[in-house]
């Protein structure tokens, strides 16, 4: 393993020094990692402790790593590393999504003509290569970014075992009766020559041109509304995909509108009684109102199309809307999922003229071979020549495109797969397990909820070659689908042992159980499905393959994470698929991250060229400063990078880093099992030291729990800026460097300090492990864990924190914030330069004197002045912001200044064998009076 690992990131042989050289040091450390064989220690540890499972949703093995990739991967990481170092035991099994459009797209551009002649074998077998090329490419970035996990063993979508599960969950499904086939319309991308989820599909601007369309009545409605004898009558359309009106076989009207009659020269316009005057005024045409006619009384009617012998029905539907057009729609029941379903109500056909490659077939002659698009311009010339165009113009409106090529799409009816949303009550029963469910943020529940709600049958059926197949079988005498669990099985078994490409290099007969037959005709001449199932559904089951099969792993998950367009994607897919078969959701808990975007909020893209690759930031950087920017923002919302704020996290990564190496530096003569000194011994600012410290670690322990790592992040740096950089150890250095070594005040020190050490270390190891194993191999030697990794979280000392001494502690801070405002206000007045300069009277009100006569040697050491002494009040001098009746008055120190603890004394020069020292220098030294040691 630690062989492996090492040839896997090929890392140099290096010296180890306490330097923030990231690039250098971080691969060194990922070496004395795997000579540890960490992660198979971690799960050695873990053998009695309760399990947390996070589930790895799988990144598409198609490419380099992105900054997406680093940011979702690190969360996953800390929440690993939290969980485990909480004393749970959390084995992290990576995967990867081997199979669909996104690897065989690319494949596709490589091979470029050579793909015409190559078998379908041919290809998958090039679109393994493919994937295991990139799986090895993305394992070493993300080994290199610091996260532990089962990297030489993942789990694979392509892998025998686990394409044979697929076919396993996909069977039980299918033979509960949950899959069907039927032509309906689908998102179809024509040039990626497949059917799209809805997952797949992506919503950009796009740019067409929108027609008014007039359809001659055929009915006579005089009868009803005599004011419209004698004159020809049309029902107005409006549409933004013209390209569809060949297949146009109705047109819905609202039942809950009005429609207009109004007369126009010596025509009859229908439309909608809210839209008529505005789409009279946007045509440039004056008209009457004659007549209002309901809903109903179109209902049934039938109109001529505007250039085919066909005629269309008039029929109602809820959702024709007044929001734009003319409150009457062209149905064409063949290119879209409303239109089908109206089409189904009223017994229309799914009809759709138009191929895989998008052109028109040659039952539309006018445009036969042409692509849809194409054929707009000449579709809008015919209908001006028929005199059927009432106006056009160019309309920009959200639109679906593939995902990959990132072309429109079409919706057009072709043969699928579906599961059903109704069958099995799969809907209602995933609903419900939606509110079983806990969703991070809370509005990840809204969102899916939505979704299910509101989502048609899934396609599952894909047109292409690289990918687990849909096991089915078609009866060639009478086209009945034949499907049986002895198949299932058989397929399974045949996949398990030689992989999907079975399906593919086997004929029907030899994939067949013995003795099949037709089980409506009896017939045995039968043939295999040739599509293959969607990618989604591949990584959906994958708690089937890897939580349910794997050891140390479970279903439910307790945790899927993944980026918040998750919800229409793994999330939902893993959501159906357990449901339908295991009746719950896979997962207890569902966090959702953000994008990673540039500084100011863009989206990050080569046109751009605002992309960041996470590699660089490595190689400048190193990987840590990477995990520290996921930890610094709420990756709840978009998560912002750029130069800059690069920078700003160096310079905070340098405030934490610098608080260790002075924690260290001062630790280098502490021997633990000698000079500790037990928490209630030590000096009073060392005690409210550790109730500071005791705050924080519930603060951080709590953070890391809630996966608020950002409270995580600004809780430490906030501890290391303020509580100790500009408190404690800048009050402290006084006392570690003029006491004599081995006094009892400097040991009191160093045991806080070491104590500090160990709890900052192991509080910010999930976030910058690369730092915090740094630190534990230069900590002062103690029995403890190899690794940082391998120890637990600290708790907060005994008997900390202390209320009454904070409670005391935070008066003395009052009064030292305004002591450094008088001093200040001293520097200004070129009295002083440092505070040592200065001595200082507090003048206090009686009450607030007796408080504070006894606190003179507290307040000395806080305020860091060579004299200071608490007097009765009132006095001369700046008053109080904060505590009424107290002034401050500054004087310069008497004195002259000692030349080893650089205080101001009186005392100094009253030893003629040592004029430069204090007396307090003189005692630590052992020096008497009259001279000697």
């Amino acid at each position: 393993m630690a062989d492996d690992f090492k040839a896997t990131l090929n890392l140099p042989k290096t010296a180890f020094p306490m330097k923030a050289n990231l690039a250098r040091r971080e691969p060194e450390i990922l070496e004395r990692w795997a000579d540890l064989n960490l992660y198979s220690r971690l799960r050695a540890q873990g053998q009695e402790r309760p399990r947390y499972i996070l589930h790895d949703g799988p990144p598409y093995a198609n490419g380099n790593i992105h900054l997406g990739h680093a940011l979702n991967k690190i969360l996953k990481d800390i929440i690993i590393k939290s969980k485990q170092m909480s004393g749970f035991e959390c084995p992290y099994t990576p995967g990867w999504d081997c199979h669909g459009l996104p690897i065989e797209h690319q494949v596709d551009k490589e091979l470029k003509k050579k793909r015409l002649h190559l078998s379908q074998l041919e290809v998958r077998q090039k679109c393994r290569e493919y994937a295991l090329k990139y799986i090895d490419i993305q394992r070493r970035d993300f080994m290199r970014l610091g996260v532990l996990g089962d990297w030489f063993n993942p789990y694979l979508t392509m892998a025998n075992d686990y394409a044979a599960q697929i076919i396993a969950e996909y069977g039980a499904i299918a033979l509960a009766g949950g899959v069907y086939r039927s032509k309906k319309p689908v998102h179809w991308c024509a040039s990626c020559h497949t059917a799209l989820a809805e997952a797949e599909v992506e919503y950009e601007d796009h740019r067409t041109i929108s027609i008014f369309v007039k359809f001659p009545l055929l009915d006579d409605l005089s009868g009803d509304y005599p004011v419209l004898t004698n004159y020809p009558v049309f029902l107005i359309i409006w549409t933004t995909t013209p390209w569809t009106l060949p297949a146009n076989l109705a047109i819905a009207v609202n039942p809950q509108f009005d429609y207009a009659a109004v007369q126009v020269g010596e025509e009859i316009y229908i439309l909608a009684r809210d839209l008529a005057a505005g789409v009279l005024g946007t045509l440039g045409l004056k008209g009457k109102e004659v007549a209002i006619i309901s809903a109903q009384k179109l209902e049934g009617r039938r109109c001529r199309h505007p250039w085919i012998d066909r005629q269309s029905q008039v029929i109602l539907a809820d959702y024709v809307t007044l929001e734009a057009g003319s409150g009457l729609v062209h149905i064409a029941p063949g290119h879209g999922q409303e239109d089908y379903e109206s089409g189904r109500r009223y017994h229309l056909e799914a009809y759709s003229p138009v191929d895989d490659d998008g052109r028109f077939l040659p039952e539309v002659p006018e445009f036969a071979g042409l692509r849809v698009w194409d054929a707009n311009p000449g579709i809008i010339e015919l209908l001006q020549q028929r005199g059927a165009l009432l106006g056009a113009s160019e309309f920009s409106h959200s639109y679906p495109h593939c995902w990959r090529c990132k072309q429109p799409i079409i919706f057009r009816a072709t043969e699928q797969w579906f599961i059903s949303m109704g069958a099995n009550n799969l809907r209602t029963r995933a609903l419900e397990a939606i509110n079983q469910v806990e969703w991070i943020p809370r509005w990840g529940r809204e969102r899916i909820y939505g979704m299910v709600e509101n989502r048609p049958d899934w396609c599952i059926s894909r047109q292409r070659a690289w990918g687990v197949p849909i096991v089915a079988f078609h009866c060639q005498k009478c086209g009945e689908v034949v499907l049986s669990q002895a198949i299932i099985d058989r397929i399974t078994e045949l996949v398990r042992a030689e992989g999907a490409d079975v399906w593919f290099r086997l004929e029907a007969a030899e994939l067949l159980p013995p003795g099949t037959a037709c089980p409506r005709c009896g017939g045995t001449e039968l043939r295999k499905e040739r599509d293959i199932l969607d990618v989604w559904f591949d990584s959906g089951v994958s708690y089937a393959c890897v939580l349910e099969a794997r050891p140390g792993l479970r279903f439910p998950a307790d945790l899927y994470l993944e980026g918040s367009d998750q919800h229409r994607g793994w999330f939902h897919s893993s959501l159906l698929t357990a449901v339908a078969t295991r009746g719950q959701a896979p997962y207890r808990r569902v966090l959702t991250h953000g994008f990673a975007v540039d500084g100011e909020g863009k989206k990050m893209s080569k046109s751009l060229g605002n992309i960041i690759a996470p590699q660089d930031v490595i190689q400048e950087y190193g990987a840590e400063i990477l995990r520290l920017w996921v930890s610094a923002e709420d990756y709840r919302d978009e998560v912002r990078l750029s130069d800059q704020i690069l920078k700003q996290l160096t310079e905070a990564y340098r405030r934490l880093r610098n608080t260790a190496r002075f924690l260290l530096g001062n630790l280098f003569d502490f021997d633990p099992p000698r000079h500790y000194v037990s928490p209630q011994q030590r000096e009073e600012l060392d005690r409210l030291t550790l109730c500071w410290l005791a705050k924080l670690i519930q603060r951080v322990r709590e953070a890391y729990d809630r996966f608020e790592f950002h409270v995580v992040y600004h809780s430490l740096h906030q501890f290391c800026a303020v509580e100790l950089s500009t408190l404690y150890l800048d009050i402290l250095k006084d006392r570690l460097y003029i006491s004599r070594p081995d006094s009892s005040e400097r040991r009191s020190a160093q045991s806080t300090l070491y104590d500090l050490l160990l709890s900052l270390t192991t509080l910010m190891a999930p976030v910058l492990s690369f730092t915090a194993e740094e630190i534990w191999g230069y900590l002062p030697k103690a029995p403890r864990p190899e690794s940082v990794l391998l120890s637990d979280f600290p708790e907060p000392p005994a008997g900390f924190p202390d209320a009454a001494l904070v409670e005391k502690w935070e008066l003395l801070l009052k009064i030292r914030s305004d002591v450094n405002r008088a001093l200040e206000q001293s520097r200004r007045d070129r009295l002083i330069g440092n505070s040592l300069e200065a001595q200082v009277y507090i003048y206090a009100t009686p009450d607030l004197f007796e408080r504070l006569r006894t606190q003179q040697p507290e307040l000395l050491t806080l305020t860091m002045v060579s004299h200071l002494e608490v007097k009765p009040g009132p006095g001369v001098g700046l008053e109080s912001q904060e505590l009424p009746g107290l002034t401050i008055f500054v004087e310069r120190a008497r004195g002259d200044k000692c030349q080893r603890c650089w205080f101001y004394s009186p005392t100094v020069g009253e030893d003629a064998r040592c004029p430069e020292l204090c007396s307090r220098c003189r005692r630590i030294l052992a020096l008497s009076e009259t001279g000697g040691d």
